[in-house]
């Protein structure tokens, strides 16, 4: 009875589970995850991606530190999360990538306040399919003051 009820569960889950791919940017690095039964993105991001390749970069948090003083940039929301997008797209580059590798990505902000600003930075760097993405509001990141920090999961064959 169980065995025939779970049966049934998984053969009426199928429909809901279909999954389609969208838009391209480095189809050897990844591809978009798309499922009807979700709820779509609302921003720059996937629901999911399936990443290729045997090689996985896990790149750390970046803050908005000029790497030249080591000091926060001064300005806006924006401004920092141009500088940690620099910051990223630095790190990437010294592995041989670049933001299409990336796969999924988390942002740490200390005000959602800030979200809109930070996710029209953000979504500038990603002209393919954007990876998957969580955004989190935390107290405070490590580098006082800074109100943005964002780690990265890059794929490469």
């Amino acid at each position: 009875m169980k065995k025939g009820l779970f049966i049934l569960f998984v053969v009426l889950s199928l429909p809901a589970a279909a999954q389609t791919a969208t838009k391209q940017s480095n189809p050897k690095a990844a591809k978009a995850i798309h499922s009807d039964a979700a709820p779509p993105a609302k921003g720059p991001y996937s629901q999911g991606v399936e990443a290729h390749g045997s090689r996985m970069f896990f790149l750390s948090g970046q803050t908005a530190r000029d790497p030249k003083t080591g000091e926060l940039v001064t300005g806006d929301i924006a401004a920092q999360t141009e500088r940690v997008m620099e910051n990223l797209k630095a790190v990437l580059s010294a592995a041989g990538l670049d933001f299409s590798h990336v796969v999924r990505c988390t942002l740490f902000l200390t005000d959602m306040v800030d979200f809109a600003k930070v996710n029209e930075v953000y979504g500038r760097y990603f002209t393919g399919i954007p990876p998957a993405r969580t955004t989190v509001q935390i107290a405070a990141t490590p580098t006082k003051g800074a109100k943005v920090e964002i780690d990265a999961i890059a794929v490469s064959e």
